[in-house]
Parts: structure tokens; sequence; C-alpha cells
């Protein structure tokens, strides 16, 4: 049974797991923050030493065909859109590549005419021989279309579900594929089954209630270590903040992501995932 399958079950019991993760997202007196805090940062240390991996993003697109509020790609904003050429994708590497950077992530909107599976191809194949690690963040596809990104040379994939909540999920985005809540939510599994072995998910806390987020966001997790085995798996907690393209969105403040709250969040991931990236 797929996660989106198991998802679906109003009636799923929480696992052993999840009650304890869902206990340290209760509400904190000040001192035990700071006493969980450091007894995640000793984790950290504990399964990565004093190492940090850091990568930078290089935008290939912002064309894209779906509606979502929140977002600065949305198709109905009017905005300047353009697709790299092969050339400018160059460039771009380069560029990072003097500053150090040897992880990028490829990252597009989702159209299929500009950001299309051979478009993809070409850039993985140019970066390939000189850039060690490559991901992509772009739309979901089918597990035969991850095989061919694999094989030119893409490691790992980013997707982030925006938000668990699937009524909020559906009011956000109105036009797309985007819209199809269980198809974006499988993706990791497509993935894997693709042949990519460094996956990333994640929610955009701020969209619905944060503690309802981390926990479906564990729970996802949890699935995955579980059935998709063989793969190293990373989590990010991206916040909502005002911009230029969400002119749509009316962000709630009751839905912010408080910094301390934040901090709670990763010390619970940490004491409960050890070894998540």
């Amino acid at each position: 049974m797929s996660f989106a399958a198991r998802f679906a079950d109003p009636d799923r019991p929480l696992s052993p797991l999840l009650r304890r993760f869902a206990s340290l997202l209760t509400p904190l007196h000040p001192d035990e923050l700071e006493s969980r805090a450091r007894k995640s940062s000793a984790l950290s240390r504990r399964h990565f030493g004093r190492t940090m991996r850091l990568f930078a993003p290089l935008y290939l697109s912002n064309e894209c065909v779906n509606n979502c509020s929140y977002c600065g790609f949305s198709r109905d904003n009017p905005i300047l859109r353009t697709t790299l050429t092969l050339d400018q994708v160059a460039t771009e590497a380069q560029h990072l590549h003097s500053l150090g950077f040897r992880n990028l992530l490829l990252v597009a909107g989702e159209h299929p005419r500009f950001v299309s599976e051979g478009y993809l191809q070409d850039c993985l194949r140019l970066l390939s021989p000189s850039v060690p690690t490559l991901g992509i963040e772009v739309g979901p596809m089918e597990d035969g279309q991850y095989t061919e990104l694999v094989a030119c040379g893409a490691e790992g994939l980013v997707v982030y579900q925006e938000t668990y909540h699937r009524e909020t999920y559906q009011h956000l985005h109105t036009a797309g594929p985007k819209k199809e809540f269980d198809w974006r939510l499988d993706c990791p599994e497509r993935a894997y089954a693709g042949g990519f072995r460094r996956i990333g998910i994640g929610a955009l806390f701020g969209l619905a209630d944060w503690r309802t987020e981390a926990l479906s966001l564990a729970a996802h997790l949890e699935y995955l270590y579980k059935h998709c085995w063989k793969a190293q798996f990373t989590i990010s907690f991206p916040r909502l903040r005002p911009h230029a393209g969400n002119h749509q969105h009316r962000t709630d403040p009751g839905l912010t992501l408080t910094d301390r709250q934040l901090v709670q969040l990763i010390c619970a991931f940490r004491l409960t995932f050890p070894q998540v990236g």
C-alpha cells in the first residue's frame, strides 16, 4: 500500500514512534527547550560530526502551468518568464563552482514545454562531468522518467508536499497537475523506484497548523524509511513569508511558525529520527 493510500485512511493508528514524536510537540517551558536543543545537538554531532553539507540552487526556469496562491511562479502572476539556455546553465554553474559549491540543486517550475524531460536530461549531461553531486526540484514525474534522469547524472530529488492537510491543499492549488494531492504525495516512492537514493521531503509551514503538519511529515518519513530503505532522506522546514508573488494568499497569523516553535520542531525530528539529514 502506498503512503497516499495509507494516509487517506482516517482511522489509521499512530505507531509507537509517532506517538513519541507527537509528545515532543506539546508546549514547552523555555528551560525545557534549551535542554532538548542540547540533546539534539549532541545527536547531530554523533551522527554527522562537525560537518555541514551545503548546496546551491540553480534556477533553470520560472515557467509554470500551476496556480498556487502562495507561489511567485504561479501561472497567473504577471511576471517576466524565462528559461535558461544550456550556455546560460553552464555559466551559472561555473559561477557557483567558483564560489566553492560542488553540490547543485536544479530548480524549475512545472511546464511540459519549457521544462521538458529532454531539457532536464540535457542540463544534467552538461553538468555531471564537472559537478560531483546533482539534485533536482521539479514537477513530479513517472518512475520511468526518473530512471532516465538518474542515468543522466541526477542523484538527489527534492519534493515538498507543501501542506499535508488535504482540504487546504485543494483550496491553495486551483489549476495544473499540482492540484492532484495523491500524485504529489507518492512522488518520493516513484523517484525511489526510478533509482534515486537521496530524497528530500518537507512541508511549507504557515499554510496549516504546524503540529498537524509536523506529525504528517513524520508519518511520511517513517513510511519511507520502512519501504524505501536503500535511500537516504532529508527533511526541510521552509516557512511562508510575504513576497511579491503571493498576493493571492492571505497569511493567517495564527498559523505562523515562530522561531521557538521551529527549534522545537527541529529537535523533535532529530530526537525521533537521529540519522535524517
